[in-house]
């Protein structure tokens, strides 16, 4: 293997910050099977909305493979421009409340993912990384009109019992970000890992609201406060959209009432754990029946049950209520007034570098 320090560069501007050590480190790649774009969202979000700057860059000329995933440029009239090449970052992020944490996103390696590997773990010892918490997402035959479904994976039993939706055994396709998760619990490292369920009709189409629950169990597994409004309100419209398409097709009212069907039937014979009891069936003390709820409130599972619970008195109370911060991770609280004549079953977008 060569040297996988010549994979990055490090800013020196920041990389020497004592700040930087004892971080959480959230990790995020576009390409492979992102059903939903949902890795795109949440990298589009955290960048666009909350304050950062690069510790360390890697080189996309050892990395990618040009011929088979372009970069996009311009031609503009007579001229080239704007040309975009592939970018794969560490970053450094504050929250809501101001609290730093590492964010690795960008293009999913084509090649040399064991030196990468090597590499990311180099960084996370340097950095004293806490825990890394990874997101993806995989097409699900599930009804988009369910709360989005989620498996959990990784060495941290606490923040994974009662919370997968689906717990296979099946031989499935690698991505670089499950080859991190040996390596770095290979070192030593804690690793939790979220593979987010889109529902196989719309895994080619931008789907925001498996985008929020993300960012939802992210900010609980890393305890952070990450912004979800934006793509709560994109939510609302494709959902506004995708309900105008089923409704225009029996086929298609068909297949997803199949599906919820289905959901329902699993749903129902899934039994959820008591935040009573510890995972030795032994009654939680105090402190740590505190601790239970303090993190069960900040959970997606704790927003839809508020949702489901709460009184509809007018059109508009229910309304203001759909729209507000407590939307649930389905992301299907309110509705937009915006026409669009096109929708998720129409098109998709294409992935994002």
């Amino acid at each position: 293997m060569l040297d996988p320090l010549t994979l990055f560069n490090l800013n020196p501007e920041v990389a020497d910050d004592a700040a930087l050590h004892g971080l959480q480190l959230l990790v995020g790649f576009t390409g492979f099977a992102e059903a939903g774009h949902v890795v795109s969202q949440i990298r589009d979000e955290l960048l666009e909305n909350l304050e950062h700057d690069v510790v360390a860059s890697f080189d996309s000329d050892q990395l990618i493979d040009y011929r088979a995933r372009r970069p996009q440029i311009s031609f503009v009239e007579d001229h080239l421009a704007d040309y975009e090449p592939p970018q794969l970052n560490l970053y450094r992020m504050y929250d809501g409340l101001g609290e730093p944490f590492l964010f690795l996103t960008g293009f999913e390696p084509d090649v040399q993912w064991e030196r990468f590997a090597a590499a990311v773990v180099h960084l996370a010892r340097t950095f004293d990384v806490e825990m890394m918490s990874w997101i993806h997402s995989i097409p699900m035959p599930v009804p988009h009109t369910r709360p989005v479904g989620v498996t959990v994976h990784g060495n941290r039993p606490d923040l994974m019992a009662g919370i997968s939706a689906w717990r296979p055994q099946a031989q499935i396709q690698a991505a670089v970000g499950h080859v991190l998760e040996l390596r770095l619990t290979q070192a030593g490292f804690d690793v939790v890992g979220h593979a987010m369920h889109v529902p196989h009709y719309l895994a080619e189409a931008e789907f925001p609201p498996a985008a929020v629950a993300g960012l939802e169990y992210l900010g609980a597994a890393a305890s952070l406060v990450l912004p979800t409004d934006r793509l709560r309100e994109a939510g609302r419209d494709v959902e506004r959209q995708i309900a105008q398409q089923v409704e225009a097709s029996a086929e298609v009212k068909g297949v997803v009432a199949t599906l919820e069907k289905r959901y329902d039937e699993y749903a129902e014979s899934t039994v959820r754990r008591s935040l009573l009891v510890k995972d030795n069936d032994e009654l939680a003390d105090a402190e740590e029946l505190g601790a239970a709820v303090e993190a069960y409130l900040a959970s997606p599972q704790a927003e839809e049950e508020s949702e489901a619970l709460r009184p509809e008195t007018t059109a508009d109370t229910t309304e203001d209520a759909e729209t507000g911060g407590n939307a649930d991770a389905s992301g299907q609280a309110g509705t937009s007034e915006q026409a669009d004549t096109s929708g998720p079953f129409d098109q998709g977008t294409g992935p994002k570098n």
